[in-house]
């Protein structure tokens, strides 16, 4: 086939390694409870789905086995990893603090360009606040852009072993009409405080942002 006529105009090009599409797909297959706690799954049916390898799927699998989401079990398959009650609530505690001490890192460092970046991530938030699933990926990266913006990589490492396990408390099932729209409000107080310079500002609310996702994660976590 001619390599010209083959290109399509407007279809995106996915130039991930496959190991990488594998990792996104299986992290948001947790996310999104298609994969639930606690579940088993077979390699082989993993290798269907995607439609690839055992080799990029591997990387894929010991990368999330790394975060602990998931552990490889001999001739048994893969566990996906379960958090109880207790585990989620000092995982919450412990990125409270995290997320305050990078958002008051992120009101020192934040560029213009950085700027204009977490406030076009609110309004990408804002028009998908009817979907549940893009709403938890707008707001994943609401915060790993805060985190970059910190520029401490040592923080931003430990943030990010948090915000992973974070998807085995399934963001997208415990949102709903309410906590959807008290956390757009939060995110443009939190944005705004970054934007002014105010450490101190940004700092307390990245931490009342979080005691309300928590608020909120461990009232629904009791009613499940």
């Amino acid at each position: 086939m001619d390599a010209e006529k083959s290109w399509q105009p407007g279809v995106p090009v996915d130039d991930r390694p496959l190991s990488r599409r594998a990792y996104d797909a299986i992290f948001t297959a947790i996310q999104d409870g298609k994969l639930a706690p606690g579940s088993l799954v077979r390699e082989a049916d993993l290798t269907e789905w995607l439609e690839m390898s055992r080799t990029p799927l591997r990387d894929a699998l010991q990368r999330l086995e790394a975060e602990g989401l998931l552990s490889m079990q001999s001739h048994r398959g893969i566990r996906i990893a379960a958090l109880d009650q207790q585990q989620v609530s000092e995982l919450y505690t412990a990125r409270e603090w995290a997320e305050g001490a990078a958002a008051s890192l992120a009101a020192r460092y934040a560029t213009p360009v950085d700027i204009a970046r977490l406030q076009h991530i609110l309004e990408q938030e804002r028009a998908s606040a009817a979907d549940p699933v893009a709403g938890a990926r707008h707001n994943r990266d609401l915060h790993l852009t805060i985190h970059t913006c910190a520029r401490n990589r040592y923080l931003a490492e430990h943030l990010s072993s948090m915000s992973a396990l974070l998807a085995l408390v399934g963001n997208t099932r415990r949102r709903n009409a309410s906590r959807v729209a008290e956390a757009e409000q939060e995110h443009t107080a939190l944005v705004a405080a970054i934007a002014d310079g105010d450490s101190q500002r940004a700092e307390a609310s990245a931490r009342r942002h979080i005691q309300a996702a928590q608020r909120n994660v461990l009232t629904h976590w009791v009613g499940a």
